[in-house]
């Protein structure tokens, strides 16, 4: 998949203005990233983020420790992760190694995502912050030299950063998705940031809209017929996200997508196409195709296609 494809002199080149410079006004705003926000307080879902796979290194690791490494790869020094009341001693025994670094804060009413990230408020202290949903996994397949020689993947997340402290700004990431996947995600429109392959000015955002919808609102030129640019499951995000959550009303009826389109209007807000790929593991067979790239991606790729293909050649012709 294209993408932006971060190289270390990119923000020295873009400066402090960004590629664009701001229409917004105000005062100059410096986004550093240190801290990352993690919402895992679904009722429904709980045992994804517990379920064990074998990651790109070949250790076998809890889905919510995975998550928490993303955010640890991006530079983010500690994490909160709000969860269900009851659950804390569960989930910072998945997070692994990275447990130290938790901080975890229980969402004491089942109010809904937008009421899970206002949790965290106290938490940020009025800083930018990164954000996952927690039943997502990412794989990078952007590769870089080492100092050693070797080639290594840089994490979504840490591109995401990139581009975000570069842009001085909120950006969130998205992949182009085909239009099926619709009902499962929210969407942007927007126009391409001139000269920059997969990065965009958001003009709209949609919460699982329809094609027809999607059709008439949130066409990006550029992508291909019948593909919309979806939520990766991953934003850069400034404190006027909380403000605009609370302006949204009861509780239960605050949702990111609408915050985030009223973000659009006040705030300069991209979206990034990012060198990888996102893996809702919420979805029907969302484990399996997870785990199936998270060891394609490992030292094990040519021993597991090798096993994919005996099953396949195993498989009875159909009728």
């Amino acid at each position: 998949m294209g993408g932006v494809r971060i190289h270390p002199c990119f923000r020295a080149r873009c400066g402090r203005r960004g590629i664009l410079g701001s229409p917004f006004g105000g005062l100059p705003r410096v986004v550093k990233i240190t801290r990352a926000v993690i919402t895992a307080a679904a009722r429904d879902d709980r045992h994804l983020r517990l379920q064990q796979l074998v990651d790109r290194d070949r250790r076998t690791k809890a889905a919510l420790a995975i998550i928490v490494e993303e955010a640890v790869a991006a530079g983010a020094h500690e994490v909160a992760i709000v969860v269900r009341p009851g659950d804390e001693d569960d989930f910072r025994q998945a997070a692994g190694d990275a447990a130290s670094r938790l901080e975890l804060i229980p969402q004491t009413e089942p109010a809904g995502y937008g009421n899970a990230i206002l949790q965290a408020r106290p938490f940020v202290d009025d800083e930018p912050f990164l954000h996952f949903v927690g039943d997502h996994l990412y794989v990078s397949d952007q590769a870089v030299p080492s100092d050693e020689g070797r080639r290594e993947m840089t994490p979504c997340s840490r591109q995401l950063v990139a581009v975000a402290e570069a842009e001085d700004c909120c950006v969130s990431a998205v992949q182009a998705t085909r239009e099926h996947m619709l009902p499962y995600f929210g969407a942007v429109g927007g126009r391409l940031v001139a000269g920059h392959r997969g990065l965009y000015e958001i003009e709209k955002v949609l919460e699982k809209p329809t094609p027809t919808l999607a059709e008439e609102e949130l066409i990006v030129p550029g992508l291909r017929a019948g593909h919309y640019l979806c939520f990766f499951g991953m934003h850069v995000l400034t404190p006027t996200v909380f403000e605009l959550l609370e302006s949204l009303g009861e509780r239960g009826q605050r949702q990111l997508s609408p915050a985030l389109a009223a973000l659009a209007t006040r705030e300069r807000y991209l979206a990034a196409e990012l060198a990888g790929r996102r893996y809702n593991l919420g979805l029907t067979y969302g484990l399996l195709s997870a785990q199936l790239a998270l060891g394609l991606a490992g030292p094990d790729r040519s021993e597991i296609l090798a096993q994919l293909v005996e099953l396949l050649a195993k498989q009875p012709a159909g009728e």
